[in-house]
């Protein structure tokens, strides 16, 4: 089981529609893209003598290119190791040599600091810039004649996702993953037809890229918007362009679309699916969502360890207004995808009955096969071969999973995971800091903003400008907290651990209450 093939017989079947846009403009066929694919193939083993099963780092931003790079790592039997382009140089030099990648692609605006961050790494013998003249001269090489064959358990996808340690652990994907995310896809999210479009307007490093799998299958049109990202208007320009337009967004994402879709009058016109996830959807968003855009809209709740595949929440249960507890199942994440089982447990990991809270755990063909050179970690996570999620959530009667709270304090701002954790380490390296403490705070058009409560050393003269300069140095700038409150002493219990339900309770409270 090779995840090339899918785009084999894509190729196979397609005929010379177009496949690939950057915007409104054409690329390539699908025979074209698999040509390009089983090219770069032949590049990764005749160049540099990449062998099957070694990782392949892609930091790049949303690009045409990442389609075939992806299916083009595969083909040759190798493993692709996805990079948040938001991340900082420093910690995606981490992210490489953790993963003891061999190469690494990378897009012009990233290029630079990563050149300057990973030369010196010991495995990797390349950094390839996919805007450069020397990356399509690899497309010209002698193409593989076909995908490697690759057991259905070996390592596909090796994604790295941060812990509340602040040390990202890296997530192994497999092929068989991978071919129930896309599988459930169908049965669970949307169908795929050949004229349908996938938009790819959130980081394809992420779930966007992911999804990009069942529209393979399908042979379906891939979009890259000319921004690279995210702007509503351009979506929605790009989806009466296309039609038929899937896309996957972050609850923030999806906020800001509707905004926009209302002050230009419009429904969306073009678009036939938007799945939102990764992030919490609030019940007055998805509902005035649906009031101006229509059925368009289906949930899904997963995570790097079950990607994109734990739950979701049908286009049918969105629009499904009759029933007796519609609001109910609207604040949910849906009922368990196919491949999956999905459990609420005690800490004895013991069902718990329906409407008790406990902790979500999983089980099923999309659960991964553990953390990266990380036994300890899967030992924890992964038990007597159930995926504990580390949320905590209750079930109805019915099957459908709303979740309550997340156990690991994990801050989702913009659709992307940021650990508290690691942004403290970052502030306690100013000599003036005492103490601190990492919060998110509800934001309408974030979901949530990072909050650093700090404790200023005795005597010391502290500007939140010294410390944001301390994490442009150390972190992404979407890590960044917005705002620093400096406080004499933050709330503890009898522990000594931190109260930071307290802290959040105080930034509810108002600006006051806060200090």
């Amino acid at each position: 089981m090779n995840l090339a093939h899918l785009l084999v017989r894509a190729a196979g079947t397609a005929g010379d529609r177009p496949a690939v846009f950057l915007g409104t403009h054409a690329l390539h066929s699908y025979p074209a893209l698999a040509r390009r694919a089983a090219s770069l193939a032949g590049a990764l083993q005749g160049r540099w003598r990449l062998a099957p099963g070694e990782r392949v780092g892609i930091f790049a931003t949303n690009h045409p290119a990442v389609l075939e790079i992806l299916f083009g790592c595969w083909w040759a039997g190798l493993a692709v190791v996805p990079i948040n382009p938001k991340l900082h140089p420093r910690e995606a030099q981490y992210i490489l040599s953790h993963s003891g990648a061999s190469l690494v692609f990378t897009t012009e605006d990233i290029a630079a600091g990563l050149e300057g961050q990973c030369k010196a790494l010991p495995s990797l013998k390349e950094i390839v810039c996919i805007e450069r003249p020397d990356y399509e001269r690899l497309l010209q090489a002698e193409p593989l004649p076909g995908p490697l064959h690759r057991a259905p358990e070996e390592l596909a996808w090796l994604f790295y996702t941060s812990g509340t340690t602040g040390r990202p652990k890296g997530v192994m994907i497999t092929h068989r993953n991978l071919m129930a995310m896309t599988l459930c896809y169908f049965a669970d999210v949307d169908s795929a037809q050949p004229q349908d479009a996938v938009l790819y307007a959130a980081p394809m490093s992420h779930g966007a890229g992911l999804y990009g799998l069942p529209h393979v299958a399908a042979a379906a049109r891939h979009v890259v918007p000319d921004s690279r990202g995210f702007d509503p208007a351009e979506i929605l320009a790009l989806a009466r362009h296309h039609r038929d337009v899937s896309m996957f967004a972050a609850p923030t994402m999806v906020r800001r679309l509707v905004e926009q879709a209302a002050a230009q009058g419009e429904e969306g016109d073009g678009l036939k699916t938007v799945v939102y996830g990764g992030g919490p959807m609030y019940l007055e968003d998805i509902q005035r969502a649906l009031k101006v855009m229509g059925p368009r809209f289906v949930q899904i709740y997963g995570q790097g360890e079950s990607p994109m595949t734990i739950t979701a929440l049908a286009r049918r249960h969105l629009m499904d207004t009759s029933h007796p507890r519609y609001l109910q199942r609207l604040g949910s994440v849906g009922v368990a995808q196919t491949a999956v089982e999905v459990r609420v447990a005690d800490e004895a990991g013991r069902d718990l009955p329906a409407g008790e809270t406990g902790e979500v755990v999983v089980r099923g063909d999309t659960v991964m096969a553990g953390y990266w050179c990380d036994p300890e970690a899967t030992a924890r996570t992964i038990r007597d071969g159930w995926l504990y999620t580390g949320d905590m959530g209750s079930l109805d009667e019915d099957g459908f999973l709303t979740l309550r709270d997340r156990s690991k304090d994990v801050i989702i701002s913009g659709g992307s995971n940021i650990y508290p954790r690691e942004v403290e380490e970052v502030l306690l390296r100013h000599p003036d800091v005492a103490e601190v403490s990492v919060v998110g705070r509800r934001d309408a058009q974030w979901g949530e903003v990072v909050v650093a409560f700090v404790v200023p050393r005795t005597g010391a003269s502290l500007h939140a400008d010294a410390l944001d300069a301390l994490c442009v140095e150390h972190i992404a700038r979407f890590k960044r907290p917005k705002e620093y409150v400096f406080v004499e002493a933050l709330p503890k219990n009898h522990y000594g651990k931190v109260l930071k339900t307290e802290l959040r309770a105080r930034l509810q409270a108002g600006p006051d209450a806060a200090r």
